[in-house]
């Protein structure tokens, strides 16, 4: 007798990922954050699915270089959320810098040296696209003596007088 739907490998497969969404439980929807400034980012930009009014240069290019809607909407309302005026893609030039999938993990260390030696936000679009990549995220993170928050998708590395903590979200 043959046993239909799906085997016992198929069935298990989904908890793979059970380590990590139990880690992250705790920050959903904000609760378990206890800085005020990480807690407004996370309800005002992050569960937010529609641009905040203002300028919207920076979503409109992030679309054209092929980022996910969702993530140029929370990008372009963390750009407003946080009042910055000026931005870049791929170098550090202005309050918040965008290092795309292209940057290279060694391009990846001198921006965030850069951004730090600014004050500027450093934004790193897929932490985890490769496991070179993903080392160097980790290790920035670790080095980083202000707020960094992981959303997954980016990492968001902030030049500001908070103290040092990591969330992720």
């Amino acid at each position: 007798m043959k046993i239909t739907g799906r085997n016992i490998k198929r069935r298990l497969y989904g908890l793979r990922n059970l380590p990590s969404r139990i880690a992250r439980a705790r920050y959903f929807r904000g609760h378990g954050v206890h800085s005020p400034f990480v807690y407004s980012l996370v309800r005002q930009v992050f569960m937010r699915s529609s641009l905040l009014e203002g300028d919207h240069r920076l979503y409109d290019e992030l679309l054209s270089r092929g980022v996910a809607k969702r993530r140029a909407t929370e990008l372009q309302n963390l750009m407003i959320h946080c009042s910055y005026s000026h931005y870049s893609i791929d170098s550090v030039a202005g309050n918040i810098s965008i290092a795309t999938a292209e940057c290279e993990p060694h391009t990846l260390r001198l921006m965030e040296e850069q951004a730090t030696n600014m004050g500027s936000t450093l934004c790193i679009m897929s932490p985890y696209n490769g496991r070179e990549r993903q080392m160097c995220c980790h290790e920035i993170i670790k080095a980083h003596q202000s707020t960094s928050i992981d959303n997954r998708a980016y990492i968001l590395l902030f030049n500001n007088h908070l103290p040092k903590q990591h969330f992720r979200i």
